[in-house]
């Protein structure tokens, strides 16, 4: 098992180095605009941070996983295509579970973080200060 844990790591670290290493920041860059554009959504519409959401209510949270895996589907599906045709030129063999590893770091993890921060930051920039109290009604 533990040969298994150094494969998978020593594997890893090597896409870094090998061909199609522009992957790294073109998916990631990807699902950070699709984030930023439902996060500023969400913001508009008055909902949640998508991620905190996702656990704080569990009455929509298969609506939003479902629209959140429309967003990011087409990133995934590209990370896991490269990262397969990645392990056949370098490894020549394909490990299904280290593609999926990579497709989750490269298309997931920086839609979860990002969409949230955004709706935060874009009602943060869009609170009005309340008016100024003059002793007359508005």
């Amino acid at each position: 098992m533990e040969e298994i844990f150094t494969r998978i790591a020593e594997n890893l670290m090597g896409r870094i180095h090998g061909p199609l290493t522009f992957r790294f920041l073109i998916q990631p860059a990807v699902a950070i605009f699709l984030a930023t554009k439902a996060g500023l959504l969400d913001a508009r519409q008055e909902r949640s941070p998508y991620f905190w959401a996702l656990f704080s209510d569990p009455s929509h949270r298969q609506d939003m996983l479902r629209q959140g895996w429309r967003d990011v589907s087409k990133v995934f599906v590209l990370a896991v295509i490269l990262d397969i045709v990645y392990q056949l030129i370098v490894l020549r063999w394909v490990y299904p579970g280290e593609a999926l590893i990579v497709a989750i770091a490269l298309a997931f993890l920086p839609y979860l973080l990002f969409r949230g921060l955004v709706t935060r930051v874009a009602r943060m920039l869009r609170k009005t200060p309340p008016p100024a109290a003059t002793g007359t009604p508005p």
